[in-house]
């Protein structure tokens, strides 16, 4: 069940855009949960060594299950620490036996970054990127049925070549897909570590011989890998990649909406966001239909985007570490859950985009005179015409000039008639019908939709 929205909260993440199911990773309880994982799995680490009796490490691990952000919190007021008041949280709820053991070696972002690698990771595999994948198919689906419909071309904001709808859509399907393996291979490269307050493994080289492997041994009971080299903290390229990634497929989201967008302008009209019957367009013009869905994720990307500069940004820490970083990664999170805010209501408004046949073919035909002044240049400089591109282009100033169309000032010109002649009566028909004249779009976006269709099947039942 949806959660009651929360008016009093400041970020409109929280009341607008907030995604449920990632709560569990992304929230500041998740958070506390995670630290409190990464606690547990040093006991048992130490328990595996035979350092620590198993019901002590057994006490541990049942306190840091426990754990809520409501308790750090209040502890938090007093030790002005968030780690400090994770501890003793933790320590409240053992043993005095088995206290000493609770963060025994570790320093803080031994425990921050750390959680922060296992919480992104989480919530991408286990939710954004399943998301991710069904926007994809339902690209996938409408290239497919849209992959034979006429659209003319558009570069620089003018007519060009035509092309098919579903073709324009492919080269989204071909951008996602790609989009998705980054965010994953990203997502799986995300590092954690324990080595200590300088990453030099000061402290637990005094109980250890092997302090490297004691931290592969931490971290493989939470399924990451170490760093190769850390100083208080990770290295900051695998965060800044991950980021990266995310924004760049956030980008992806951008572009399509500003093309859907403009297809939507009533001079264009050639689809639409379906509208509920009760929706409202305008609060003064009842007949709007705005396209506020493709409006919204190109707001929102604006909003985000910019934390790739802060990611770079947060890449400097001066020696083995300051706090520079420290709240502007505090936002991370917010950026996953617009993100995939996003996501879901493409998905939701690219399933009910109404796309309008007709008028995509009664664009096309206000150029369709003028289409064939480039297949008509290509065929006559094939067959041996010394300028042709010079040619064709005085007879499209002189078709405009006498208000006639291209294939009548051509056809009435003895000039080029021993070149036309040469043309197979396949390629007269691409030059003068320019409707048949889309190269292999309908086939490029099929195979396209199959390559994309192919490698998410596959993942899928790898996964299952």
């Amino acid at each position: 069940m949806k959660e009651e929205i929360d008016f009093s909260a400041f970020s409109p993440t929280d009341y607008r855009y907030a995604v449920d199911e990632l709560r569990d990773y992304l929230s500041e309880e998740a958070f506390v949960r995670y630290k409190a994982k990464v606690e547990a799995a040093v006991a048992k680490a130490f328990e595996q060594r035979g350092i620590l009796k198993a019901e002590l490490c057994d006490e541990i691990v049942e306190a840091a299950s426990k754990i809520n952000a409501a308790e750090v919190y209040e502890e938090e007021q007093r030790t002005k620490h968030d780690i400090r008041a994770l501890v003793n949280v933790i320590r409240s709820g053992v043993s005095d036996e088995a206290k000493p053991f609770v963060h025994l070696s570790a320093t803080s972002y031994d425990v921050v970054n750390t959680a922060n690698a296992l919480r992104y990771k989480d919530a991408v595999m286990n939710v954004i990127i399943p998301d991710m994948v069904e926007l994809e198919r339902t690209w996938i689906d409408l290239a497919r049925r849209e992959k034979d419909t006429l659209q003319i071309g558009r570069t620089h904001g003018q007519h060009a070549e035509p092309i098919t709808f579903g073709f324009a859509l492919a080269q989204y399907v071909n951008r996602w897909g790609s989009q998705i393996l980054n965010v994953q291979e990203t997502s799986e490269k995300l590092i954690g570590k324990f080595s200590g307050a300088v990453g030099a493994y000061n402290a637990t080289s005094l109980i250890f011989d092997d302090p490297e492997e004691f931290e592969r041994e931490v971290l493989a009971l939470l399924d990451i890998k170490p760093a190769t080299v850390s100083t208080q903290i990770v290295p900051p390229e695998p965060m800044s990649d991950f980021v990266h990634s995310i924004i760049s497929s956030f980008s992806v989201l951008a572009n399509f909406c500003d093309d859907m967008r403009h297809l939507q302008r009533s001079e264009i009209g050639e689809v639409f966001e379906r509208v509920a019957k009760e929706q409202v367009g305008s609060s003064t013009m009842p007949h709007k239909r705005n396209p506020i869905s493709f409006e919204g994720v190109k707001s929102l990307w604006k909003t985000f985007m910019p934390q790739a500069v802060t990611m770079h940004l947060d890449q400097i820490s001066e020696h083995q570490r300051d706090l520079t970083n420290s709240a502007s990664q505090r936002y991370t999170q917010e950026l996953l859950v617009v993100f995939d805010y996003c996501v879901r209501k493409l998905r939701m408004t690219s399933a009910r985009l109404v796309v309008d046949r007709a008028r995509m073919r009664e664009n096309f035909m206000i150029s369709a005179d003028n289409i064939i002044a480039e297949p008509l240049y290509i065929l006559l400089s094939y067959y041996g015409h010394p300028d042709a591109h010079e040619y064709v282009r005085r007879k499209s100033f002189q078709a405009y000039e006498e208000e006639k169309t291209l294939r009548e000032v051509i056809e009435h010109d003895d000039e080029i008639l021993a070149y036309v002649q040469k043309f197979t009566t396949e390629q007269r028909e691409q030059v003068f019908d320019a409707g048949g004249y889309t190269g292999i779009a309908a086939d490029k976006t099929e195979k396209v939709a199959s390559y994309w269709a192919e490698v998410f099947t596959t993942r899928k039942s790898k996964t299952t």
